[in-house]
C-alpha cells in the first residue's frame, strides 16, 4: 500500500513509459503519411473516434470501480480480522481459567500464539502467486518491485511458524495443504478439551467458538477474492477497446487539425499521446487494483495489520519485548 499523499512522478510516468512510446509510434506514422505522402484518406471524421471513445471510457471507468470494491472488500475483510483477533485476545485472557496461575498463562500463551500461526499462514497463503496476476508477469509491475520487498517472498513459512507453534503441531501442520485452516481447527480442538476438562464454561465455550467460526468465515472471503479473478471477458474487452480507440484517435485528429493549416497536423503527435495517455492509465490502475493479495504496491497491507495484531495481543499478555511495527519504506510503500 503507497502510504504517501501521491504517487511521485518519476515512479509514475516510468510505470507507464511502454503506453507512452507505443502512442508517439502509433500517432506519428498516419501523421508523417498523412504529411509527407498526402493520404488525405487516413483523416476520418470525428464522429467514430467520440463513439469509440465513449464506450472505452464507460468500460475503463466500469472495470476501475469494480476492482476498487475488491480492493476495499479486502481491506474490510482484514479489518474484521483485527477486531476479531483482539476479541479473542480478551477471551482468551478473561475466559480460560485454571487453578495454577502459571498453568493458566501456559494457555493463554498457546491460544494467543497459534492465532500468530493462523495470521502468519494465511497471509503467506494469500501472497502466493496465480496465473491472471499481475505483479510478477507485467514487465513494469516487475520493475516497481525495486522500490519495496514483500516479507512473504523473502521469509519462510516453515521459520516463521517456528515461533508460536510447538514441533509437533508445526510438523502436522507443515503436511496440510490449508495450513491456515488446519491451524483454527487445532484451536477448536483444544477449546473443546479445555471445556471438558471445566477450564473454559459452557458459555464461554460457545462464545470462543463463534469467534473461531467467523475467522474461518473471514479466511474464506480472503480466499474467494485470491481464487477468484476479476472476470476475464470484461478485462479483455477493456484492453481491446483501449487499443482501437488508441490507433484511430491520430485518425480523428489528423482531420480536426488539418482544417486549420497543414502544418497544424503534426499537433496529432503530442495531443494524441496524451490523450491516450488517460485511457492506457486508467487500463493500467485498474489492472494493477484488481488483485489485493498478490504483492503489488496497491495491496492490502496484511504484513503490517498482521504485526500490529501481534504487538496488540502480546501486549495483552503482559510481554514487555513487543516486535516493532512494520512501517512504509523511503518510498512510502507498507505491505
Amino acid at each position: 500500500m503507497n502510504s504517501g499523499r501521491l504517487y511521485k512522478l518519476q515512479h509514475f510516468i516510468p510505470w507507464t513509459r511502454r503506453k507512452i512510446y507505443y502512442l508517439m509510434v502509433i500517432s506519428a506514422i498516419p501523421t508523417a503519411l498523412f504529411y509527407f505522402f498526402e493520404l488525405k484518406w487516413l483523416a476520418i471524421p470525428w464522429v467514430p473516434v467520440a463513439l469509440v471513445g465513449t464506450a472505452a471510457a464507460f468500460i475503463a471507468g466500469f472495470r476501475n470501480t469494480q476492482t476498487y470494491n475488491r480492493l476495499w472488500e479486502a481491506r474490510q475483510i482484514w479489518g474484521a480480522i483485527t477486531n476479531s483477533s483482539r476479541t479473542w485476545g480478551i477471551m482468551v485472557k478473561d475466559m480460560v481459567r485454571d487453578v495454577d496461575a502459571a498453568t493458566e498463562k501456559a494457555l493463554h500463551q498457546t491460544l494467543i500464539y497459534r492465532h500468530f500461526a493462523w495470521l502468519t499462514a494465511l497471509r503467506f497463503q494469500l501472497r502466493e502467486s496465480r496465473a491472471w496476476e499481475n505483479v510478477k508477469t507485467r514487465s513494469y509491475n516487475r520493475e516497481y518491485l525495486k522500490y519495496y520487498s514483500v516479507p512473504e517472498w523473502e521469509g519462510n513459512l516453515e521459520e516463521e511458524l517456528k515461533k508460536y507453534l510447538s514441533a509437533e503441531e508445526l510438523s502436522f501442520i507443515l503436511k496440510k495443504k490449508n495450513r491456515a485452516a488446519q491451524i483454527l481447527a487445532l484451536q477448536s480442538a483444544q477449546l473443546r478439551a479445555l471445556n471438558e476438562e471445566g477450564k473454559i464454561s459452557d458459555l464461554n465455550y460457545v462464545e470462543m467458538s463463534a469467534l473461531l467460526k467467523d475467522l474461518y468465515e473471514q479466511q474464506g472471503k480472503s480466499e474467494r477474492i485470491k481464487n477468484f479473478p476479476y472476470p476475464r471477458q470484461f478485462a479483455s474487452i477493456n484492453v481491446m477497446f483501449v487499443y482501437l480507440l488508441s490507433i484511430i484517435l491520430p485518425l480523428g485528429f489528423l482531420n480536426e487539425f488539418s482544417k486549420i493549416g497543414a502544418e497544424y497536423v503534426w499537433l496529432t503527435i503530442p495531443i494524441g499521446v496524451i490523450v491516450g495517455w488517460v485511457f492506457f492509465t486508467l487500463e493500467q490502475i485498474g489492472e494493477s487494483t484488481e488483485n489485493p493479495f498478490e504483492g503489488s504496491a496497491n495491496d492490502v497491507p496484511i504484513s503490517s495489520m498482521s504485526r500490529g495484531i501481534e504487538i496488540d495481543l502480546r501486549d495483552m499478555l503482559g510481554e514487555d519485548n513487543l516486535p516493532a511495527a512494520l512501517t512504509a519504506n523511503s518510498n512510502n510503500i507498507l505491505m
